[in-house]
C-alpha cells in the first residue's frame, strides 16, 4: 500500500469526518512551480511569505511532502456545527433527464455562509488568532468566501477588513449586510482607499472591478499594519489542503456504499472547490490506483484554462503580489460583469494548472445563459437554489448525463455543488426577464492582456 493512501481508521471520526487534511501536492512526480519574489524573481523565502501570510499557513503553503496534516481541535469543533456535508443522489434529476447515468452531488451549502469556502476560512482565521494578530485583510468577489470569513472571525474575535468586488457590492447588497453583520468591514474594490485602488481607478475609470483589484488592495492594507495579515479564499496550496475536506468525505462516503465515479466534476475560478473535491481521487490517480475522468468547468467569459497561457504572472491586478505559474488571462485582464461571481479570477491555482498542463484533468468553458438554464432546472427538480458558480458544474454535469442517454452507459457523475444561490437573485431575475446575455473576450481582448505578462 502507498505511504499516501488515506489511512481511513486513523484519519476519520465515527461520524466520517475527516482529522486530517491530504495535501495533494505529496504524490504529485511534477511539483507545482514555485511563487517568486517580484523583485528578485528568485523562489519566496518562508520570511519573505510571513510578512504577507500568517507562519504556519506559510508552511502549509510551501510543504510539498507531508501527505496528511492533522486538524488543530479547535477546526474541527468549528467543523462539527456543519460536517460532515451531505453527499445526495440527484434520483429526481435523473428521472428528468431520462438518463442511466447516476448522479451525486457533494453539497457545501449547509452552513450559514452558504458555500464551502468556510472550510478554510475558519483555518485562516484560527492560526491568525495563533499567532496574536489583532486582524486579516482579504479580497471576496461574489460575496461567499467574504461571509465565510466575516463568520470565522467574528467566532474567534478577530477584526476583518473586506475588499468586495465593486460589481457584486452593487448588485448584493443582501451579502454585504451579511458580512457586515458578522462585524466586517466592507469597502467597494477598487476604492480610494489605498494608493492601489487610486491608481487603478486612475487607469480604469468607472470600472466595476475585478478579484484582482481586490487583492491589490487587502494586500496592500495587511502590509502596511503588522498586526495584520493577509488572507485569500483559493488559488492558493493551503486553501486546496483545507478544502480536501469535500473530497475526502466524498470518498469516504462513496467507498462505503461500493460507489466508483466515473467523471467527476467541479467548477473552476480560482481552484479551491475543484482542488478540494478531486483530491483523494487525483491521489490515487497520480498513484496509479485508480482512474477517474476529471472535469474543470469555468465560465467563457474569464476562461483561464481554456484559452490562458500557462506562465508566471502576478496574481493582483495592482502587481504588488508574488509571481505565480499558472494558467492565466494576463493580471490586466478584467472580465465583462457578469454572473460568474468567483469564478471572474484571471489566473489559476498553481496546483491545478501544473496538473492540467501534465494532461491530469480536462477544462471546458460554458457560456452563462446556458450555465443559468441548468441552475433552473436543477432547483425545480431537485429542490436546491444553485450559487452561479456551482450551476457550472450542474451544467457539464447534465451534459455528460444526456450523452450517457444517448450512448445508454450507465456512468456515475459526481460533482461539487459549490453552494446556494439565494443572494444572486439579481442573475436570476434577469435570466427569467430574457435580459441576460452571453459576453466572450475575443482573442484580441486576450491576446492584449497576455502581452504585458511579466518576463521570467
Amino acid at each position: 500500500m502507498s505511504d499516501n493512501k488515506i489511512p481511513y481508521k486513523i484519519y476519520l471520526e465515527e461520524e466520517e469526518m475527516p482529522k486530517a487534511w491530504y495535501n495533494l501536492r505529496a504524490d504529485m512526480k511534477n511539483k507545482p512551480a514555485p511563487l517568486l519574489n517580484p523583485g528578485t524573481l528568485q523562489p519566496l523565502t518562508v520570511e519573505e511569505l510571513s510578512g504577507i501570510f500568517c507562519r504556519e499557513l506559510v508552511e502549509q503553503e510551501l510543504d510539498e511532502t507531508t501527505p496528511f496534516i492533522p486538524i488543530p481541535d479547535e477546526i474541527l469543533s468549528f467543523y462539527r456545527m456543519y460536517r460532515p456535508s451531505p453527499l445526495v443522489r440527484a434520483y429526481c434529476l435523473e428521472e428528468k433527464l431520462q438518463t442511466p447515468a447516476k448522479i451525486y452531488y457533494k453539497f457545501e451549502g449547509n452552513n450559514t455562509s452558504g458555500s464551502h469556502k468556510l472550510n478554510s476560512a475558519i483555518a485562516q482565521a484560527y492560526y491568525a488568532k495563533k499567532q496574536g494578530l489583532k486582524g486579516v485583510t482579504t479580497e471576496t468577489g461574489a460575496g461567499q468566501w467574504g461571509s465565510a470569513l466575516s463568520m470565522a472571525c467574528a467566532y474567534l474575535g478577530l477584526d476583518c477588513k473586506l475588499y468586495i468586488v465593486k460589481l457584486y457590492y452593487e448588485q448584493k447588497p443582501f451579502r454585504r449586510e451579511v458580512m457586515r453583520t458578522y462585524g466586517a468591514s466592507v469597502v467597494p474594490s477598487p476604492s480610494d482607499t489605498t494608493e492601489v485602488g487610486r491608481k487603478i481607478l486612475a487607469e480604469h475609470p468607472g470600472t466595476t472591478g475585478s478579484l484582482g483589484c481586490a487583492i491589490s488592495e487587502a494586500v496592500e492594507v495587511s502590509v502596511k499594519d503588522p498586526d495584520y495579515r493577509y488572507v485569500l479564499g483559493s488559488v492558493l496550496n493551503q486553501v486546496l489542503l483545507h478544502q480536501s475536506v469535500i473530497g475526502l468525505e466524498s470518498k469516504i462516503a462513496m467507498d462505503k456504499y461500493g460507489i466508483h465515479p466515473d467523471v467527476i466534476i467541479g467548477c473552476a475560478g480560482g481552484g479551491s472547490n475543484l482542488g478540494g473535491l478531486i483530491a483523494p481521487f487525483m491521489g490515487e490517480k497520480l498513484r496509479g490506483e485508480a482512474d477517474y475522468r476529471i472535469i474543470a468547468v469555468e465560465p467563457a467569459s474569464c476562461p483561464s484554462f481554456t484559452r490562458g497561457t500557462y506562465a508566471y504572472d502576478f496574481c493582483d491586478t495592482g502587481k504588488i503580489c508574488p509571481l505565480a505559474k499558472m494558467y492565466t488571462l494576463g493580471s490586466d485582464f478584467i472580465p465583462s460583469p457578469n454572473h460568474a461571481g468567483g469564478l471572474r479570477f484571471h489566473g489559476m491555482s498553481t496546483t491545478l494548472s501544473q496538473l492540467y498542463h501534465d494532461g491530469f484533468m480536462e477544462a471546458t468553458s460554458v457560456e452563462q445563459t446556458s450555465v443559468f438554464e441548468a441552475a433552473e432546472q436543477f432547483a425545480r427538480v431537485e429542490g436546491i437554489l444553485p450559487a452561479p458558480e456551482s450551476s457550472h458544474a450542474i451544467r457539464v454535469a447534465i451534459d455528460e448525463a444526456l450523452k450517457c442517454k444517448e450512448t445508454g452507459e450507465e456512468k456515475t457523475i459526481l460533482f461539487g455543488l459549490t453552494g446556494t444561490g439565494y443572494f444572486d437573485m439579481v442573475a436570476y431575475e434577469k435570466f427569467n426577464n430574457g435580459e441576460m446575455s452571453d459576453y466572450i473576450p475575443s482573442d484580441e481582448d486576450i491576446a492584449a492582456s497576455i502581452a504585458k505578462l511579466p518576463t521570467v
